[in-house]
């Protein structure tokens, strides 16, 4: 990785007339404002189905494709919808964000329709044989969870829950018109992301990609294969994910993910990460992997657990499982989110792995005024630096909200300047760091406040919701042109 710079901005808050970003003419345009600015990166957050709460980090499945990112203009040219079809509809009364129930529901129908407009071709044939090694299980479990009213799997009836043969088979017939139409979107998707992905590469950009740790309980993953994961005989997780009490949450974070059975998965050389993380480096050029830390060590609360005060910490598979990765897949370009109560283990595992760790800009500001690792001047080069992530307020917002000492802190820092928007101070400051990459949230950029935050960590509701209102002005992308040259990004 070249020293350079980019931007955080998730598909989803892309502007466009369907209620939610998607891969269509909003992404090309994002990519031509990306290059610009000077810009040589995109990170998005994860673009697999969102599950609940909304969340991209919930999803039920770890390889599927989000199918409310599909671009329905790009269906209306290949004869599957008409523009009558897609104009006209109720996305939601307010552009600046994602109604989730109303785009579901207007984009599930749409697909449906498209789907029952098409005939299977030679790509779809292949992209479904190239890929059936997880769309079938996903497909399937899409359609029985349909059949079941969106239930948890925990829930279905024992046969199908334990994935009886007899049940498995009974399934597949029952339900195959449904099962067809959920290959159809993800064909739909990848063909779709492929181009995006060509075309980012033409223009110079690359895509960086977020992998959540943790697959969701109710998923595919986890019903396909229960026994990589803590469940016992009946299938109910003993254990589940979750951090203590931190800067964001005096009770701690109570995920619920079910943790993974690494003496299970190491027994055949932890081929469901390698397929996972050789799936994530064909879509992205690069891949950040949130709560790296858990692979040394990670933090396991009782299943029946209401908060994550009362956890253990336990022992993750270390260089073993990169060991593996890097016999398989060669040298691969992750990012390890090493944010948090870092034990000394998690930076000796970061150091073994070469992987580069993240910075984050808002950490460094104390009352103490006290000097730390997320203060510029004392970022390594093989680091990604951040004003923000997708988890903190935005940097205007935190600026307002900061505590006195924290706040003068950050003033004297960064100097700020009497006529200069305080956003890009702190951009600046990020950019000339010896950070190897600078990412900047695309909500600093624009210098907007805490309406504009992508998430609160511990809370239901509300996230994952912004959306630009419309194409970022090409002054900022001039002025962030003019800071990447100064500090050769």
């Amino acid at each position: 990785m070249k020293r350079g710079c980019g931007i955080l901005m998730h598909i989803t808050s892309l502007p466009s007339n369907e209620g939610i970003g998607t891969l269509g003419k909003p992404a090309y345009d994002f990519i031509d404002w990306l290059k610009k600015a000077g810009q040589k990166y995109w990170q998005v957050l994860p673009i697999n189905p969102t599950g609940y709460g909304d969340s991209p980090y919930q999803s039920p499945s770890a390889f599927a494709g989000n199918p409310l990112l599909i671009d329905l203009w790009e269906l209306a040219g290949m004869g599957l919808l008409t523009k009558d079809d897609i104009k006209g509809r109720e996305y939601g009364e307010d552009p600046s964000t994602v109604d989730y129930e109303k785009v579901i529901a207007q984009k599930d129908e749409l697909m449906q329709r498209a789907y029952r407009n098409f005939s299977e071709d030679v790509p779809y044939l292949a992209f479904v044989q190239e890929q059936a090694w997880w769309l079938e299980d996903y497909a399937l479990f899409m359609a029985i969870k349909e059949q079941n009213g969106l239930r948890s799997w925990l829930t279905w009836d024992r046969d199908i829950k334990h994935r009886r043969p007899e049940a498995v088979k009974k399934a597949r017939e029952e339900l195959s018109d449904r099962i067809k139409y959920y290959r159809f979107v993800q064909y739909i998707f990848f063909t779709q992301w492929k181009k995006l992905k060509a075309y980012a590469k033409k223009n110079g950009i690359s895509l960086i990609g977020d992998i959540p740790i943790y697959a969701a309980m109710d998923s595919a993953d986890v019903w396909a294969e229960p026994s990589m994961f803590t469940m016992n005989i009946e299938l109910q997780p003993t254990l589940v994910a979750g951090v203590p009490p931190d800067y964001f949450s005096a009770t701690g974070q109570l995920w619920g993910n079910p943790l993974y059975n690494w003496e299970r998965m190491e027994k055949d050389n932890f081929s469901w990460w390698l397929s996972r993380i050789d799936h994530a480096m064909k879509l992205f050029d690069c891949v950040r992997i949130d709560h790296f830390r858990a692979f040394d060590t990670y933090y396991a609360v009782p299943a029946d657990a209401k908060t994550a005060e009362y956890g253990d910490w336990k022992k993750g598979p270390g260089m073993k499982l990169f060991n593996a990765v890097k016999k398989e897949l060669g040298e691969v370009n992750i990012i390890a989110e090493d944010l948090g109560d870092i034990f000394d283990s998690v930076k000796v595992l970061l150091k073994d792995s070469s992987f580069p760790g993240m910075r984050v800009l808002q950490f460094g500001f104390n009352n103490e005024n006290s000097d730390n690792s997320h203060l510029p001047h004392n970022y390594p080069v093989n680091c990604i630096a951040y004003t923000g992530t997708h988890d903190n307020d935005t940097i205007v917002g935190w600026y307002r909200s900061a505590s006195k000492g924290a706040h003068n802190m950050a003033k004297n820092y960064v100097g700020l300047r009497l006529f200069e928007p305080k956003q890009y101070e702190f951009i600046r400051s990020v950019y000339q760091s010896p950070a190897v990459l600078a990412v900047i949230p695309m909500q600093d950029v624009l210098g907007l406040g805490s309406k504009a935050r992508m998430n609160t960590p511990s809370t239901l509701g509300g996230n994952w919701t912004w959306r630009l209102k419309g194409n970022p002005p090409l002054s900022a992308a001039k002025k962030l042109k003019k800071l990447a040259s100064v500090y050769m990004r």
